[in-house]
């Protein structure tokens, strides 16, 4: 089978064809611009491409409820010219397969799941760390909705001893997103964090507040497995800082051998490392199509009593 996948970002989309193993077979990216232009691209990617089904993982806010007059749009964003944007149904008027829509980090979550880091396991959280900061779960072979979804990346979080900085959320000011995604750093530090790996300090503020999301999913949540993904999460010296501020919020709390001795195995970088949330759209799509299959199978049940 052929799946399409769109993993809708708010920098840049990324676009791909694959198949039911997981595997990319084609990809491509361009930048996130106005809504307009950038679902053209989106369009043009795949018209004329032989697919079953198509998943895509936006940024979000997003509406995931199906019975809501706004299921399927862009809600409160601050990226300019996408609030309250009808992703889903501008793409469904032009790609007539079925179509499986989650935000971005869900949809990452589940590949991770299904092919990656946390395959073979009942649960795992993906939290992505870039220009925003956002996170997905996945308990029991299902993503985790309710209200609207997850939105980890505005979690409170306990100010840094030495940090002054004021946040940049432009929502919370200095909530998880506002003091540890990417544009924080550069607005910190006055340049790109990719630049900054050699600065200890930046690492050790860094660590602390993404410690702080690992242990309220911890505490909340339980998982199996943590996935920290995003271009801030390369920078590999974060990981053991991250590790020691975890062990010492938790101090023994968590009676566990994956967070006293097995922390390296137990919070991990994406087993499919860029193609984390591809490889969610394309299991997004396959779900969207076993979906319509049994939609279908108890139409014609129904229709075969009557």
């Amino acid at each position: 089978m052929r799946f399409g996948s769109v993993e809708a970002g708010g920098t840049k989309f990324v676009c791909g064809i694959g198949n039911e193993h997981g595997e990319v077979l084609e990809r491509i990216e361009f930048p996130t611009t106005q809504p307009e232009e950038t679902l053209a691209k989106v369009e043009a990617f795949f018209a004329g491409k032989e697919i079953d089904a198509i998943g895509i993982g936006s940024f979000g806010p997003i509406d995931l409820n199906p019975a809501s007059p706004t299921y399927g749009y862009v809600t409160t964003t601050p990226k300019p010219g996408w609030a309250q944007c009808d992703v889903l149904g501008k793409l469904k008027r032009s790609i007539h397969v079925p179509i499986g829509w989650d935000n971005d980090v869900n949809a990452a979550a589940l590949g991770e799941a299904t092919w990656g880091a946390a395959q073979g396991l009942g649960s795992c959280v993906y939290i992505t760390v870039g220009t925003g900061i956002g996170g997905g779960v996945y308990v029991e072979g299902k993503l985790v909705h309710g209200l609207v979804h997850p939105e980890m990346g505005h979690i409170p979080v306990k100010r840094h001893p030495e940090d002054t900085f004021a946040g940049v959320c432009p929502y919370h000011g200095d909530c998880l997103e506002g003091m540890a995604a990417g544009p924080s750093l550069e607005k910190r530090w006055g340049v790109k964090g990719h630049e900054l790996a050699d600065n200890a300090k930046v690492w050790e503020i860094e660590a602390y507040y993404l410690a702080q999301a690992a242990v309220h999913a911890i505490l909340y949540l339980s998982p199996e497995r943590i996935v920290f993904g995003g271009g801030v999460s390369k920078q590999r010296q974060l990981f053991p800082l991250v590790y020691e501020q975890v062990q010492k919020l938790l101090n023994g709390y968590v009676q566990s051998e994956w967070v006293s001795e097995r922390i390296a195995e137990y919070i991990v970088p994406p087993g499919l490392g860029d193609n984390a949330g591809l490889c969610g759209g394309l299991a997004l799509a396959q779900r969207a199509l076993e979906q319509s299959r049994s939609q279908s199978e108890l139409q014609s049940q129904s229709q075969a009593q009557v």
